[in-house]
């Protein structure tokens, strides 16, 4: 059973060390990279929420939430007032397993708690040539909007 735990001392250096196939690299940032961007924007004062994906007690995967707008000039309009699925990658020892499609649904639930707010959207972007990622989100109810987050295609879901 897919669980999300809060980014703890005794798993963090663990989610840092998950990484995707060389081939995947371009798409998405290193979950480093999203710990100190996490980091920068709570000091900001904006919303990050990171967690370890767990399958039982096994370590599979890294997402991290947002929630409304942080005024960048490439953020989409859906932004606004809406949580944003800033990071979500499975590990390349799991991936091709379910875990993925597991863990996108724990995610939406746990969003659909509104842990920082009301909201009526969930959305996130990818990059246009990820067609997996294209196909998973489609498969669990995304629709791209129409808008880009720099580069990106934006895609959202209804909470």
């Amino acid at each position: 059973m897919i669980k999300l735990r809060k980014i703890n001392p005794d798993n963090i250096w663990k989610v840092t060390n998950l990484t995707v196939h060389d081939s995947q690299k371009h798409f998405v940032a290193s979950n480093t990279d999203s710990l100190l961007e996490a980091y920068l924007a709570i000091i900001e004062g904006q919303v990050a929420l990171p967690f370890a994906i767990y399958h039982d007690d096994l370590l599979v995967g890294f997402v991290m939430f947002g929630y409304g707008s942080s005024e960048d000039a490439d953020e989409p309009l859906i932004a606004d007032g809406n949580y944003l699925m800033w990071r979500f990658m499975i590990d390349q020892q799991f991936q091709g397993r379910g875990y993925g499609k597991e863990a996108l649904k724990a995610s939406l639930d746990y969003i659909r708690t509104y842990p920082c707010g009301p909201a009526q959207y969930c959305w996130l972007s990818y990059e246009p040539e990820n067609t997996a990622a294209r196909s998973l989100y489609a498969s669990m109810g995304f629709n791209e909007n129409g808008e880009t987050c720099g580069n990106e295609i934006v895609t959202v879901i209804k909470l």
